[in-house]
């Protein structure tokens, strides 16, 4: 006799998917129904298809924003994976050695956004900032509200001190999910550290490296309130990017249209890098 199943159990995730509608398919409907009118008020609205995606793809600062965006995160994740799997592996195991490494590292990850910018334009200043001062008193002429390279290097420093605790974290946590076995066998047959790492580590960190990156990339793309609060975008506009952007044309000049026009089109950005990375690195796993 075959038994019935029973699925009263998915009554208990109906309020996560009305929460869903309402708290983003919603908004995001909104934010289509805006991309294809032009509108002028409550009243006055005109549908205009497809022109508010030209104009804003063949926008020049689309393109700009979009450059520096890809240059940014691509800094990022070069420096804090492998960083971030550098510092777990030299964390201790266990004891209280561990317990306090793990609240050390937790503790950037607890600050807010605003106050991590708020820290770092302090900490950067050549008057009060101990990092400004002690470059400039070593003869560096550092400056990142009028220097590019000091800018740049400045949020990617701070990126790189808020955001490399996320990836040591998840990477410790898949070090210690390892079951002991391999490493006795490793013993055995004496095998070196780099083997070990190359044999037996690397491979079981596949799948968290594939969250760090993916989690890691996404906050990246989407960066806003701490070169917001550091620079304000500039020099010039050589921190600015997409988000800030996007937030110059919604906010700055009210351009409802091309807005949500170009904030799709981030999306989707998002989307096709964020599955790419998703792809290569399941199709080298399954390899």
């Amino acid at each position: 006799m075959n038994k019935v199943p029973n699925n009263k159990a998915w009554w208990l995730v109906v309020p996560v998917f009305v929460l869903v509608a309402f708290s983003a398919i919603v908004p995001m409907m909104t934010v289509v129904n805006y991309s294809v009118q032009d509108i002028f008020d409550t009243s006055s609205r005109f549908f205009v298809g497809a022109d508010w995606y030209r104009q804003v793809l063949q926008d020049p600062r689309l393109h700009d924003s979009l450059l520096r965006q890809f240059i940014y995160s691509a800094c990022v994740l070069a420096i804090e994976i492998p960083l971030g799997i550098a510092i777990a592996l030299t964390m201790p195991a266990k004891g209280r050695r561990a317990s306090l490494c793990l609240i050390v590292m937790a503790i950037p990850l607890l600050i807010p956004w605003n106050v991590v910018g708020t820290i770092w334009q302090i900490f950067g200043r050549g008057d009060i900032g101990l990092l400004g001062w002690a470059l400039n008193a070593m003869g560096v002429d550092y400056n990142y509200a009028s220097h590019t390279r000091d800018a740049w290097t400045t949020v990617l420093i701070m990126d790189v001190w808020h955001w490399t605790s996320l990836v040591a974290l998840l990477c410790y946590s898949g070090l210690r999910a390892i079951p002991d076995v391999y490493y006795q066998a490793a013993r055995i047959d004496r095998a070196s550290g780099w083997a070990v790492f190359r044999y037996i580590q690397l491979p079981k960190l596949k799948s968290v490296l594939l969250i760090a990156v993916m989690l890691r990339f996404m906050d990246s793309f989407m960066i806003y309130t701490e070169p917001f609060v550091l620079t304000g975008g500039g020099p010039g506009n050589s921190t600015t990017f997409l988000s800030q952007t996007l937030t110059q044309m919604a906010v700055g000049q009210f351009d409802l249209g091309p807005a949500a026009a170009f904030s799709l089109v981030y999306f989707l950005i998002i989307l096709l890098v964020s599955w790419l990375f998703y792809t290569a690195m399941t199709h080298s796993d399954r390899d």
